[in-house]
């Protein structure tokens, strides 16, 4: 049910009273964007069936052989015609303010925390076949995709409200000055919309997701969508949104497909080295495994590695302050953040579900 009660429902709610004496309220004017987050093209933003930077796009994508081959110049620029500006994916796309220490303890806490946990157990007490399916099928963990899931959506409560085509019209278009320039990243993902919109025979702006247009439980950006989601429960049709089912086989589908491995171990707790040059030439590949046990041994890093590698030595910050933390990691650790390319991800993912399995196995409450 939407979160908005309609017009005449409304007021057949309140009192006689209230309907004698309307009271009315300023209109809310919205914050003004801040310099970083105005279109860098510097132009006014929006009007996105008028431009001609959007129907030089528009005739590019319809050529022969372009991704949207086969559609009419007027029929793309009449949709986008009908896609708004959001200046709230404009802001939210900007990374945070300089100066401010990474904290890896606090970004796990805001993911391994009760609400999420309680959520997270009554999701696998109701999907558990599916995932069993999915661990069996792929050899991804059920508890991997349990953290996958908690992180990206509250398991499906948070999936964002967002119309997906205004959201990439936003940042294909009018992608904002005050950070590097993902303009092509998001053309692309427009027009893997489009088509994905049409493959699913459905109204472009009937998809709700994020600020930059993922989608569903996993959040799914649209050629993410198109080239890994599987329907899992053979119903004939793929839905991210609103099968939990396709959600959770989609996600294992995912990681196979960007590498991983079953059985393989994805990450060992260390110290670093104390030599502070040592140190800084294992961390420098960052989160790309590049270094055997052996290397890492003769380095003086001395863990029990399930496993000869190749591994990565990650660092993450403890709000710049307290010690750092260090990971090494595998193969799959690297295959995690294949759908994050972020360590902190990473390990809250995996954090999380590990503990889901934990209080899943013991039969115990968050």
């Amino acid at each position: 049910m939407s979160p908005f009660l309609p017009l005449a429902l409304a007021c057949a709610l309140l009192s006689p009273a209230a309907l004698a004496s309307p009271k009315k309220k300023p209109a809310a004017v919205p914050a003004p964007l801040s310099v970083a987050a105005q279109p860098a093209h510097g132009m006014k933003p929006g009007r996105y069936g008028e431009r001609k930077d959007v129907r030089e796009w528009v005739q590019a994508q319809v050529r022969t052989g372009a991704p949207l081959a086969g559609w009419s110049e007027a029929e793309l620029l009449a949709l986008l015609g009908q896609a708004q500006y959001q200046p709230r994916a404009a802001q939210f796309i900007l990374p945070a303010p300089p100066g401010q220490a990474k904290d890896w303890a606090a970004y796990r806490d805001r993911f391994v925390e009760p609400r999420r946990l309680q959520a997270g157990l009554q999701f696998w007490e109701q999907h558990a076949e599916a995932l069993a399916r999915a661990e069996k099928d792929y050899g991804v963990p059920a508890e991997l995709i349990m953290g996958i899931l908690g992180v990206e959506t509250f398991y499906g409560q948070i999936m964002g409200n967002f119309r997906v085509l205004d959201a990439l019209a936003t940042l294909g278009f009018d992608f904002p000055g005050g950070r590097s320039d993902r303009t092509p990243f998001f053309r692309e993902q427009l027009a893997e919309f489009l088509l994905l919109a049409r493959q699913e025979g459905r109204e472009p702006f009937s998809f709700k997701g994020s600020f930059a247009g993922a989608m569903g439980y996993g959040q799914f950006m649209p050629s993410s969508w198109r080239s890994y989601a599987v329907d899992f429960d053979g119903d004939g049709h793929i839905d991210l949104v609103g099968n939990p089912a396709d959600a959770i086989g989609s996600v294992a589908h995912f990681l196979v497909r960007h590498g991983w491995q079953p059985g393989l171990a994805t990450h060992v707790y260390t110290e670093a080295p104390a030599d502070a040059a040592e140190r800084a030439r294992l961390l420098g590949p960052d989160i790309e495994p590049s270094w055997g046990a052996a290397t890492l041994q003769a380095a003086g890093l001395s863990p029990t590695l399930p496993h000869p590698g190749p591994w990565a030595l990650v660092q993450l910050e403890n709000g710049g302050v307290a010690p750092h933390t260090y990971v090494l990691g595998s193969r799959n650790f690297y295959a995690v953040t294949r759908y994050n390319r972020s360590a902190y991800y990473a390990l809250a993912v995996l954090t999380l579900g590990e503990r889901l399995g934990q209080l899943r196995r013991a039969g115990l409450e968050p």
